[in-house]
């Protein structure tokens, strides 16, 4: 990198450019195809906020730190949902004050736990083109593959909304790792709609990008287990120093049955 450019002055794109938001992944490890980064610190984008449709906006720059505040107390069924992922980059205070959720669905990692939030929760990618042109696409289509996402060149991830909906849901959450303080190899969310008792289940860590199961009916056991079966292919699930595939495969399918009962069986008294 050899020059830094303010994000308001609107410069043309060209290639070795990336924006900039919290900086811990670009400045974690030497990046030679970057010539010049954009700065974003400036832009002023209000970090996370509740619209009038009770929809949660989060800006691309809101920190890890801001948001975990902002959904602390809460009363949304979802809310200690955020804590949860919030805690799963197992990172120091630092960290959490500088990195950006924008920043880790931009980075497109198996492990990023706030595509593993936003993706359960229906979040929607607002993405600006360098033309000044919208568009948007759902988080769990946002990344396909292990660091691959949609973005075109040049093209801008501005903010996340999660609708009003998806925050009355209940949750439940499960998390592996092969050390105490590692990163993730599978990471499960599962969510009840109270309108109509449809059951979502959102497949990450595992894999190499964020996997939705919908059930519309209440699932048992084999249905659930026949979901993912079917619903994850082989080559989909990540192999990395963090985990191999048989075990990510494993733990897919123990913690997608603990999230069954506990939404659906335990509730019922079962």
């Amino acid at each position: 990198m050899v020059e830094m450019r303010d994000a308001r002055s609107r410069d043309a794109w060209r290639p070795g450019d990336a924006w900039l938001g919290g900086g811990t992944y670009l400045f974690s490890e030497p990046q030679p195809h970057i010539r010049r980064l954009i700065d974003l610190s400036r832009m002023g984008w209000e970090p996370v906020r509740v619209t009038e449709d009770g929809d949660l906006e989060i800006a691309a720059t809101c920190t890890i730190a801001q948001l975990s505040r902002f959904a602390e107390g809460r009363d949304w069924p979802a809310a200690p949902l955020f804590e949860r992922c919030c805690r799963a980059f197992l990172a120091s205070w630092k960290i959490w004050n500088v990195a950006t959720v924008g920043g880790n669905l931009c980075n497109g990692l198996p492990a990023g736990p706030m595509i593993s939030l936003t993706a359960a929760l229906d979040g929607v990618c607002r993405l600006q083109a360098q033309s000044g042109s919208f568009r948007e696409v759902p988080v769990a289509d946002f990344v396909v593959g292990a660091g691959i996402k949609v973005l075109r060149p040049g093209e801008l991830l501005r903010s996340i909304t999660v609708p009003a909906r998806a925050l009355s849901r209940r949750t439940a959450f499960r998390q592996a790792s092969l050390y105490g303080l590692g990163r993730s190899g599978a990471l499960l969310i599962g969510s009840r709609d109270p309108h109509d008792d449809e059951l979502a289940l959102t497949v990450t860590a595992s894999t190499v990008r964020p996997i939705r199961l919908r059930f519309p009916l209440r699932p048992n056991a084999g249905a659930v287990h026949e979901a993912v079966a079917y619903g994850i292919r082989a080559d989909e699930y990540y192999d990395d120093i963090h985990g191999l595939p048989a075990w990510r495969r494993h733990m897919t399918f123990r913690f997608a049955e603990e999230i069954r009962r506990e939404l659906l069986d335990e509730e019922d008294g079962r």
